[in-house]
């Protein structure tokens, strides 16, 4: 399905960086040990190479979850009738990936410094393989869906 909004407006991944730069929450689906959805709501972040960054306390449902089935969906913004769905595959971030991805993180989120150091908190990176962009608003209604090459 590919139905451009009217305003010209089409989700890429530079596109899906600057979406999530701007509105900076997310609501993260993963699937649960008996194959049921759950949901929660993040901070979200991205890296410049159309990654999304978000962290969570290893205690966590969506932790565990993303460690057996790393599949994951979010949505991030819904003000004003816009949103961007995708889907992707998450990891738990380590080394020098850890690094990298969490600079997008603190520049998001300033606060995050000291989540940062806490043990109990893990960085979870999202690549993105599947986007659409949807616009409800009277006037300048779309949808746009596009892959993202890995």
């Amino acid at each position: 399905m590919q139905v451009i909004p009217s305003g010209g407006v089409t989700i890429d991944g530079a596109e899906l960086v600057k979406f999530v730069r701007q509105h900076g929450l997310a609501v993260v689906a993963t699937r649960g040990p008996e194959g049921a959805p759950e949901a929660a709501l993040v901070g979200v972040a991205a890296t410049n190479q159309r990654e999304i960054v978000f962290d969570t306390a290893i205690r966590s449902r969506k932790y565990r979850n993303i460690q057996a089935d790393p599949r994951v969906a979010l949505v991030i913004g819904w003000e004003n009738e816009v949103t961007v769905q995708c889907e992707g595959v998450a990891d738990i971030l380590i080394g020098p990936d850890r690094d990298r991805c969490l600079r997008a993180y603190l520049e998001q989120y300033p606060d995050g410094r000291r989540r940062a150091e806490d043990r109990d908190i893990a960085h979870i990176r999202v690549r993105p393989g599947w986007l659409r962009y949807s616009d409800y608003r009277p006037g300048s209604f779309g949808i746009h869906e596009t892959r993202l090459d890995s």
